[in-house]
């Protein structure tokens, strides 16, 4: 198990290198001079080359990607261009706000789909299961933002039951009222989520009720809901644990998409107000920040798959050895 988890770690650490990388290299060929935003109109020529060697502009990329590389190992990321004030700060403010959003939208998604999925899996070709695949196909065609704005008209506009945006009201700060402004978000952020779970969890139990020790665990008597809870339960959970991995990045460029619509003050928020003002030291941040959250899920999911599969984890320390 050490092996496996230690082989995990190491391609944990180099994904995350080239991600930095990469993502470096993108800003730094991108068009415009970063030095321009410093500037003031009355700058001669020579007080903007000394600018530029005082910011560090005047080495090559690699020199620059690994000055950058070791402030962000010691926590920095910078002054932000917009508002010169620390990155780091700025990010750690917003987070909470976007944990919460997103950690409600997966339990919802979770706690949704595998119930749905074994259903329309024990149904197959039923009512039952015309329906939810039914539903699930609407689910993953509909666009966030327009599903999004289709709450705020009904719920908000409309019917006046949930407040539209923020996630208090002025001078509110009770666990009621932000559970009352989260009610749209996490709902917009979670339906294709949902979708796709349920076909997953769908296809993955029409699967298993095939096989023979479903069918000897039937033919002893058991029953159906037996059946499904101590048997084809635990198998289902593998592609969702993996796409609970993949997902936790999905769910940050989601949410950028969401707190925007909803006005949700999170790390999304921050990252659209960075991209309009060419705020570079931020929108790297919240490059970061994704492409860490979608190597930590997989490293998630690498995890669980070895605890709720032991023949994953044998073959990994086979490997090691």
């Amino acid at each position: 198990m050490w092996n496996y988890l230690w082989k995990k770690m190491v391609q944990f650490a180099l994904v995350l290198l080239l991600i930095s990388f990469f993502s470096f290299a993108i800003i730094y060929i991108a068009p415009g001079d970063v030095s321009q935003m410093y500037l003031a109109q009355d700058l001669s020529q020579e007080q903007l080359e000394n600018l530029k060697i005082t910011l560090g502009l005047d080495k090559s990329m690699l020199e620059q990607y690994f000055s950058w590389l070791g402030l962000v190992l010691q926590g920095n990321f910078g002054v932000s261009l917009a508002n010169k004030s620390p990155v780091l700060p700025q990010l750690l403010s917003r987070l909470p706000a976007t944990v919460l959003l997103m950690g409600s939208s997966t339990l919802l998604s979770v706690a949704i789909a595998i119930p749905l999925g074994l259903w329309a899996g024990c149904r197959k070709d039923g009512w039952a299961d015309r329906i939810i695949s039914g539903f699930s196909s609407v689910g993953m065609s509909l666009p966030p933002f327009w599903f999004g704005t289709l709450l705020i008209i009904l719920l908000s506009a409309t019917f006046r039951l949930l407040p539209s945006s923020g996630m208090n009201t002025p001078g509110m700060k009770s666990g009621w009222d932000t559970f009352r402004h989260l009610i749209m978000p996490c709902l917009t952020l979670s339906i294709s989520h949902v979708a796709v779970y349920i076909r997953y969890v769908r296809s993955s139990t029409v699967a298993q009720l095939g096989e023979e020790y479903v069918l000897t665990a039937q033919a002893k008597g058991t029953r159906q809901t037996q059946v499904l809870s101590r048997h084809v339960l635990k198998n289902t959970l593998l592609p969702v644990i993996t796409l609970l991995g993949m997902n936790l990045s999905s769910l940050v460029s989601g949410s950028f998409i969401v707190e925007s619509v909803f006005g949700w003050p999170g790390v999304g928020t921050l990252a659209m107000t960075a991209i309009n003002a060419q705020d570079y030291p931020i929108i790297m941040a919240y490059v970061m920040l994704s492409g860490t959250l979608l190597v930590l899920g997989n490293f998630l999911a690498d995890v669980l798959y070895a605890i709720v599969d032991p023949r994953i984890r044998t073959g990994g320390e086979a490997r090691g050895q």
